[in-house]
C-alpha cells in the first residue's frame, strides 16, 4: 500500500470515529465546566472567570453555586446538578480524560461538595436547605459581589423534615466519595462519613421540605432517598442500603428526569444492581422521548417535554439514554437519540436562521442576552434594572451556559427579560454535560451512531 493510500485510510478511519455531523464535544464540555465556575458563591482566588470575584462571604454556609441567573442557593437543584455531573464522571471518565478536562472537573466539583459538607452539622442534626430569600433576591439586579440584602438561611432539622434535599445531598456526597477515592482518599473518606450520617438523619426524619421562601418543591422524597441509598451501597457494599433503595422504588413511567423527579435515575440504578425487572421502566421512560413517543418532537428533532427549560429535559434524557445504551439496552436507537439531542442544542437546528447554539460561547451564533445578572453587568461601574431591560448584548460572555431553549411551538427569543426561554441554571447543564462526556466516549470506542443530517449545521 502506498503512503498516500495509507494516509487516506487513516483519514477515513478518523472520520468514521467522529461520526457524520459530529460537533466539537470536547470544546463544548470544556465550556460547560466554565459555566459552573461562573456560578460560584463564596471565595474565588483564581482568574478562571475574570469578571467573577469572591461574594456572599458572610452567608450562614459559605460557598456552593448560585442557582441560576439569580443569587439564591437552593439545596435541591444544587444537589441534583452535582449528582448528575458526578454520575457522568463516574460512568464516562474516559470522556473527560480524552477531552483533557479531568482535573478541571475535579476542581469544579469541589465547590458543591465542600458546600454540602459545610451545610451538614451531624451533631446538631441540621442541614442548610437554602441561603437567601427568593423574593428579596429576585428584586435585586446586579453583581453577586455587590449584594447588600439580608440572606436568611432555611434549615432542615429534627422538627423540619426534608428527606428530598437530604437524600439527594447524601447521594452526592456518597458519589463524591466514589469519584474522589483514588485521587484524594482522605477527602473522599470525609465525604463518605458525611453521607452516612446525613442519610441516617434523612431516613429517621422522613418528609419533603416545605420551607418558606423557596421556589423548588417536589412532590415526594422516596426518589431522592433511593439515590442516597444506592450510592451508599456502592460505596460501602452494605446490603442494608440496597434493601432501602428497593423499598423507596416507585413504579410507573416518570414524566421527566429533573431536579424534582429522580424516579428514572432510581429505576436505572436498581436495574444496574441486578434487578432486571426494572429494565422495562427504563425503556418505557426513554421511549417517550423518541419519535413516536408522547413527547413532542420539534423541527430538527429536539424532544420538547415542556415549554420551560426544554433543553434541560432533552439533555437529561440524552444522558440517561447513553447510560442505558452502555448497558446494552437498545443501544442503536438510544445512542442515535442522545447524539441528535446534543447536536440540536449545539446548532443542528433552524432557530434564528439555523446553526444556533443554545450553549453560550459555542459556535458563531449563540445567546448574547441570557437572563443572568452577573453577565449583564459591565466590568466596572453600576449595574441595576437598566442593565436587565437593556436590549444590548451582555458585556460578559457566560461561557458554556445552556439557556432554557425553545417551547413546544418552536419559539425562542434571545431576550434578557425572557427568563422562560433564556435563563440559565445549574440543572440545565448537568445532564447535557454528562451526555457530552458519553458521546466523547462513544467516539473513542468507534460507537458513534448514524444521525440525521437534514438540519446539520455546516458552519
Amino acid at each position: 500500500m502506498t503512503s498516500l493510500c495509507l494516509l487516506s485510510v487513516l483519514l477515513l478511519v478518523g472520520t468514521s470515529n467522529l461520526g457524520a455531523g459530529a460537533k466539537d464535544y470536547k470544546l463544548a464540555l470544556k465550556k460547560s465546566i466554565l459555566f459552573y465556575e461562573a456560578q460560584r458563591s463564596g471565595p474565588i482566588n483564581d482568574q478562571i472567570i475574570p469578571w467573577r470575584h469572591s461574594s456572599a462571604m458572610h452567608d450562614c454556609t459559605v460557598g456552593g453555586w448560585y442557582d441560576a441567573g439569580d443569587h439564591v442557593k437552593f439545596g435541591l437543584p444544587m444537589a441534583s446538578s452535582a449528582h448528575l455531573l458526578m454520575w457522568g464522571l463516574y460512568e464516562f471518565k474516559d470522556g473527560y480524560v480524552e477531552a483533557g478536562q479531568l482535573n478541571q472537573m475535579y476542581h469544579m466539583l469541589k465547590t458543591p461538595l465542600n458546600y454540602f459538607k459545610a451545610a451538614w452539622n451531624a451533631h446538631a442534626h441540621k442541614l442548610t436547605a437554602q441561603v437567601g430569600d427568593a423574593h428579596a433576591d429576585h428584586a435585586y439586579w446586579g453583581r453577586p459581589e455587590d449584594m447588600t440584602m439580608s440572606r436568611p438561611c432555611v434549615y432542615i432539622d429534627n422538627n423540619t423534615p426534608g428527606s428530598n434535599i437530604a437524600g439527594e445531598t447524601a447521594a452526592s456526597l456518597a458519589l463524591g466519595y466514589l469519584v474522589f477515592k483514588q485521587k484524594d482518599p482522605n477527602y473522599a473518606n470525609g465525604l463518605l462519613s458525611s453521607a452516612k450520617s446525613l442519610y441516617a438523619f434523612a431516613k429517621a426524619h422522613p418528609g419533603s421540605f416545605t420551607g418558606s421562601g423557596g421556589n423548588y418543591r417536589d412532590g415526594g422524597y422516596k426518589d431522592e432517598m433511593c439515590l442516597g441509598a444506592v450510592w451508599l451501597y456502592r460505596a460501602t457494599k452494605d446490603s442494608n442500603y440496597l434493601n432501602d433503595a428497593k423499598s423507596f422504588y416507585e413504579a410507573g413511567v416518570p414524566w421527566a428526569l429533573s431536579w424534582g423527579d429522580k424516579k428514572p435515575a432510581c429505576q436505572f440504578l436498581l436495574f444496574q444492581e441486578g434487578n432486571t425487572g426494572y429494565k422495562n421502566d427504563v425503556v418505557g421512560f426513554l421511549n417517550q422521548f423518541l419519535p413516536g413517543g408522547n413527547v413532542k418532537q420539534l423541527p430538527c428533532g429536539l424532544a420538547c417535554r415542556d415549554d420551560w427549560g426544554s433543553n434541560r429535559y432533552a439533555g437529561n434524557a440524552a444522558f440517561l439514554a447513553l447510560l442505558a445504551a452502555k448497558e446494552n439496552i437498545n443501544p442503536t436507537p438510544f445512542r442515535k437519540f442522545a447524539v441528535e439531542q446534543i447536536n440540536y442544542i449545539l446548532g443542528d437546528n433552524h432557530i434564528n436562521g439555523g446553526c444556533f447554539s443554545f450553549e453560550i460561547g459555542y459556535g458563531s451564533k449563540f445567546p448574547r442576552k441570557p437572563h443572568h445578572r452577573g453577565a449583564s453587568c459591565p466590568t466596572h461601574g453600576p449595574c441595576n434594572n437598566s442593565n436587565k431591560d437593556s436590549p444590548v448584548n451582555s458585556p460578559q460572555i457566560l461561557q458554556g451556559a445552556v439557556v432554557g431553549g425553545p417551547d413546544r411551538e418552536n419559539f425562542y427569543a434571545d431576550s434578557r427579560t425572557d427568563y422562560k426561554h433564556n435563563e440559565v441554571a445549574t440543572d440545565y447543564n448537568s445532564g447535557f454535560q454528562g451526555a457530552m462526556a458519553g458521546i466523547i466516549s462513544l467516539q473513542q470506542h468507534h460507537q458513534m451512531p448514524s444521525v440525521r443530517t437534514d438540519c446539520q449545521c455546516k458552519n
